[in-house]
């Protein structure tokens, strides 16, 4: 069957698929007359100093159900002379036509160029980069969190795609697992048309495949695979809002067993990121580390599912239990025994910490999913609050937390300020094995830095929170002035060093010898393709100081 170029998607999937269906193309249009399809780029991810995972999807041209036999290739250059490392690849409907293949055999430090070939038809071409081995002067890395398609443009991905990094860590919330109108801009949905599939909540693994293969159809997304490795983690999102090790605040008992809902959502994460899989699985924990030469190591945490107990809530462990605050932080806040981390996790990260500083690493860069940083809740006057009109969603919130301000109780219980007694613990664990941490964190929104200090006043080190890709922040549930908000916030959180509420973006993180510098960098606007990027102060950390100057 032949198509012409102005085919319509409808026409597309009418005649071509019979078997596979209309949900395998995910929403991009393809020509029929192919003899394979490409239909949502390249990518690559997890490297390491001699190899690094590279992915894409490809689906039969003739639309049959069928296994695919293909090749994969790196060259040391973009036209493809000087091939350096090759190989056969496989794509079939197990894995939902997904392609990911550990490509060995390079040199460390190196700038590959990478391709697919199936049935004859090449693949668009990507870039990436292995790990450096030795004395490394420099690393720079892009941190990222929180792309919400119906919130807006990915307008981040592509500044991240045009900038010179060396990795993407990616530390969650890569899609929304919300139905068609939850969660969403209706002006980003209407007007320019970036509504979700599938329309209901994703639960079934097919769900989540369709929902990836919406996100991944972006051209900012693709931009930035394209251009450079990644490193990804969940939050989530990828779940369900609120997920914890046995539930989640978006999971009920008419959506089936939660345990089989997260096998579904693991399974369509690992197949649709370029992240490394255990061999026959995608169930293994997902917490790894890299190293960057005598630089760092870079631990990637899962502080969502792996470990979590199931979070606290004012309303249910404070207010309904009719506690006073002060009964509430000491004997349910502080429990000992409640952790984000889990028992085997946190010996893994101990681990970590000890070996990273035996063979003398610099630095040790800790990506994960929530703020670490103490941060308390702000205290507004009445004049403030009645000089702007509160969302109504918000508004009790607000009225609550302000009720409970004068009690230094923390903002978010979702965060590590919901677990302090496993914070505790982890700082401990930094201060005895680490150089010099850094902490990395999404989830929020918005941008953040903090001096961590544990309970006896000392330095632990320091933590960057990204602001969003495109999900609303602060402002969007509080619409003060950011200077207010920012004013409000620093004087209620001592650890806190800078924050901004109302813009969208990434962080710079830039690793020396000498220092950790972090810039976030934001853009003007996630509801036009016409924007412009700003960027933060830069924070510094001398290397053995674990405070920024």
């Amino acid at each position: 069957m032949t198509t012409t170029p102005g085919i319509k998607r409808r026409q597309l999937l009418l005649g071509v698929g019979t078997t596979l269906g209309a949900l395998s193309l995910r929403g991009f249009e393809v020509r029929a007359d192919a003899a394979a399809h490409f239909t949502h780029g390249v990518a690559s991810g997890d490297p390491l100093a001699d190899r690094v995972i590279l992915w894409s999807r490809v689906l039969p041209g003739d639309g049959s159900e069928k296994v695919l036999q293909g090749r994969w290739q790196v060259a040391s250059d973009s036209n493809f002379t000087g091939i350096v490392a090759e190989g056969s690849a496989v794509a079939d409907p197990s894995r939902d036509y997904t392609v990911k293949v550990d490509a060995a055999g390079l040199t460390p430090g190196s700038t590959y160029w990478y391709r697919f070939l199936f049935d004859g038809v090449f693949s668009p071409v990507g870039r990436t980069k292995t790990l450096p081995v030795g004395e490394v002067a420099n690393f720079r890395v892009g941190v990222c969190s929180c792309s919400n398609y119906p919130q807006g443009y990915f307008n981040a991905y592509r500044d991240m795609a045009r900038s010179d990094i060396d990795v993407v860590m990616h530390l969650g919330d890569y899609i929304y697992e919300y139905p068609a109108g939850g969660y969403a801009n209706p002006y980003a949905v209407e007007q320019l048309g970036r509504g979700v599939v599938p329309e209901h909540e994703l639960v079934a693994l097919e769900d989540y495949r369709q929902r990836y293969g919406l996100y991944r159809t972006d051209p900012d997304l693709q931009a930035a695979h394209a251009a450079h490795p990644w490193m990804c983690i969940w939050d989530d999102h990828e779940l369900a809002n609120n997920t914890w090790r046995n539930g989640a605040q978006n999971h009920n008992p008419g959506e089936g067993d939660f345990a089989t809902r997260m096998a579904m959502a693991r399974k369509a994460y690992h197949e649709w990121l370029p992240i490394r899989t255990a061999a026959m699985s995608d169930q293994m924990p997902i917490y790894r580390s890299f190293k960057v030469g005598q630089l760092a190591d870079l631990i990637l945490l899962d502080t969502r599912l792996h470990g979590r107990d199931e979070q606290l809530d004012y309303r249910t462990d404070l207010a309904a239990k009719e506690m006073s605050p002060e009964a509430f932080k000491q004997t349910v806040l502080n429990d000992p025994q409640r952790t984000m981390l889990g028992a085997d996790q946190s010996d893994w990260l101990g681990g970590q910490l000890m070996a990273s500083k035996a063979r003398g690493a610099t630095w040790q860069l800790i990506g994960q999913q929530v703020l670490m940083g103490k941060l308390m809740i702000p205290k507004l006057t009445q004049a403030q609050l009645e000089s702007v009109e509160l969302p109504e969603y918000s508004r009790p919130w607000i009225m609550s937390m302000q009720k409970l301000a004068d009690f230094d109780l923390p903002m978010n219980l979702d965060a590590w300020d919901g677990y302090p007694a496993c914070r505790e613990r982890v700082f401990t664990n930094l201060l005895s094995h680490a150089t010099n941490p850094v902490v990395l964190a999404g989830d929020t929104h918005n941008a953040w830095a903090f001096n961590l200090r544990n309970q006896a006043d000392q330095a632990v080190g320091v933590e960057l929170g990204c602001p969003g890709i495109s999900s609303p922040g602060l402002e969007n549930y509080l619409p003060l002035p950011a200077d207010t908000m920012r004013a409000a916030l620093l004087d209620s959180s001592p650890e806190l060093v800078d924050v901004n509420t109302a813009l969208r973006g990434w962080t710079l993180v830039t690793l020396t010898p000498e220092a950790v510098t972090g810039q976030h960098r934001f853009v003007s606007s996630v509801l036009s393709k016409d924007f412009s990027v700003s960027e933060s102060a830069v924070l510094r950390c001398e290397a053995g100081s674990r405070h920024f100057s």
